[in-house]
């Protein structure tokens, strides 16, 4: 049994390692093409032919509030396009003869591909169509995950900025970021995902043989091609129920970990973006660095709980492997489930509903903390960012100082935003979770119709899924059935101010830095790259995000895995 655990170790390690040194390899390019991207005022024909197409002055600035109209009323719209269709699916091609979607479905479906969340309450292929898939959910991969980069962005231009009333123009980062970024890279992981045995076609259901001798029913579709910005834009939703467990998605164990690598690509790149835009390289290091500690513990935390598997049957199996694949094992399904849920990517590989209590209390840790250890596409970036100044103002606290981040003063209205920042997803996890059990009508529904687990686990569902929500995650514990028109209504409530919330301090902070001076460093200014404020930083993440939801956490998979 030790020997087995070794091995397992040593295969985690192994995969660790290589997943280390490619995103080293990816993060100084990646991060500065990024950088090139959204500086350079080179346009592309395409673009020019866009911004006429939609009034736009390509090389006009945005001051926050414009920024921000711009970003509410493309989502806005997004929601309304993807609500269409599908409750507008059955008269639409490639339908499969499938019917439209429910009123609350589609409302919580829309608002969760819009909010970059990706939850899904349903079976995907044998919900939507291919029309619904490609034009509705697909093209929203790309456009929410171009979104919260450009939030990310127009927070570092304010932070490099002096004196300035603009932060970018929305507009013109959307068209780049989309176009010169996630299309032309989701292409390339499409065809490596194609080669590694993820299908691609248009095929309707079709009759498998099966290992066991058997036959199955299964629809082919699009896959590669939606798999990869899925992943590439920390997106989630899967093509198949299964997610990426299935076959079709995730035929190997080396598919799993590249996919792994893909949605941490740009989270763990985005530093080196704000690196070289501040003109400071090691400001970015440290931010990264930051990132990799958070990630690091809580990924072998997780590992060591499923190795360890308390219980009689893990025991005996050598680890908890109700809910894996046996292609990834253990060490393959850890690895994934922790990376996916640091990040706002939600996609599995494994049920996380089976997890011990504890590995399966490390994977909501992981949203708890707001997913900044790299965090979504954008959204870790500016999370960090924030977190860093409530870091600087602690320690501005400590010596007496009026705290300063990168030359810009810390003052009561940017610390009144980033108070907000912080408050509004915790606000949201603990009310929808509580007004789930508190309201009699509400309460009888989920105690008969969508826990299947009572106690303290379907406690920890519950939990779950509003943590998952309101961070925009997207992954479940897929005991709970939520397909139900409280669930869908209220994550989709959940996934819509715990997007867009966050995004209007956040460009409201970087409104207030823009319009400051970058004053010069002395000998007061505190440090900001060094291993020390890494320290420091790592500290605030934990103490502000994490402690917030210990209480809830004892109610449920502390609870669990003490009994």
């Amino acid at each position: 049994m030790a020997a087995s655990t070794s091995m397992e170790w040593l295969y985690f390690v192994a995969q660790l390692a290589t997943l280390a040194v490619l995103l080293t390899v990816v993060h100084r390019p990646l991060g500065d093409y990024l950088a090139h991207t959204v500086t350079t005022t080179k346009e592309l024909r395409v673009e020019r032919g866009l911004y006429r197409l939609i009034g736009v002055d390509g090389s006009s600035e945005q001051s926050w509030p414009a920024y921000l109209r711009s970003v509410l009323v493309f989502s806005a719209l997004g929601i309304l396009a993807v609500y269409a269709l599908q409750r507008l699916q059955e008269f639409l091609p490639y339908s499969l003869g499938m019917p439209a979607a429910s009123e609350h479905l589609a409302f919580n479906t829309a608002i969760s591909f819009v909010t970059n969340t990706n939850w899904q309450s349903y079976s995907p292929d044998v919900t939507f169509g291919y029309t619904v898939q490609l034009v509705g959910l697909a093209v929203q991969n790309f456009l929410s995950a171009a979104v919260g980069i450009a939030v990310a962005v127009a927070l570092i231009r304010a932070l490099a900025a002096r004196k300035s009333g603009t932060i970018g123009n929305f507009w013109v980062d959307l068209t780049r970021i989309t176009l010169r970024v996630l299309l032309p890279l989701s292409i390339v992981i499409a065809i490596v995902l194609v080669a590694g045995g993820v299908i691609q076609n248009l095929a309707g259901f079709q009759e498998v043989q099966t290992l066991a001798g058997g036959t199955q029913n299964l629809p082919g579709g699009p896959v590669a091609s939606q798999e990869a910005i899925k992943l590439f834009g920390t997106n989630g939703g899967g093509f198949f129920n299964a997610n990426s467990s299935h076959p079709f998605e995730n035929p190997t164990a080396w598919t799993s970990l590249f996919e792994v690598f893909v949605f941490l690509a740009i989270p763990f790149s985005l530093p080196a973006t704000f690196g070289r835009m501040v003109g400071d390289r090691r400001q970015g290091y440290a931010v990264v660095a930051a990132m990799a500690v958070l990630y690091l513990v809580l990924v072998v935390a997780m590992t060591a709980a499923e190795l360890q598997g308390a219980g009689t049957a893990p025991e005996l199996a050598g680890g908890a492997l109700e809910g894996k694949e046996v292609r990834f094992g253990i060490p393959g399904s850890t690895l994934y489930a922790a990376s996916t849920t640091l990040t706002s990517t939600g996609s599995v590989n494994s049920m996380h509903d089976s997890y011990t209590s504890l590995g399966g209390g490390v994977a909501l840790v992981n949203m708890m903390l707001g997913e900044v250890a790299p965090g979504g596409v954008g959204s870790g970036l500016y999370g960090m960012l924030v977190l860093a100044i409530i870091a600087v103002f602690v320690a501005g606290l400590m010596v007496g100082r009026t705290p300063e981040y990168l030359g810009k003063k810390i003052g009561p209205r940017e610390i009144k935003l980033v108070s907000l920042f912080i408050l509004t997803t915790p606000t949201l996890v603990l009310l929808g979770t509580a007004l789930s059990f508190a309201i009699p009508a509400v309460r009888a529904d989920v105690e008969s119709t969508s826990i299947w687990n009572p106690g303290l686990h379907g406690f920890s569902e519950v939990l779950y899924a509003f943590t998952s929500a309101a961070n925009n995650n997207g992954s479940a514990f897929a005991g709970l059935t939520a397909n139900t028109p409280w669930f869908n209504t209220a994550l989709g409530v959940a996934m819509l101010l715990g997007r867009f919330l966050p995004i209007v301090f956040v460009l409201a902070l970087a409104g207030s830095l823009a319009a400051q001076d970058r004053l010069p460093v002395t000998a007061g200014t505190l440090p900001t790259h060094r291993p020390q404020f890494v320290g420091l930083h790592v500290g605030t993440v934990v103490v502000v995000s994490a402690l917030t939801y210990f209480p809830v956490l004892a109610l449920g998979p502390l609870a669990e895995g003490l009994s």
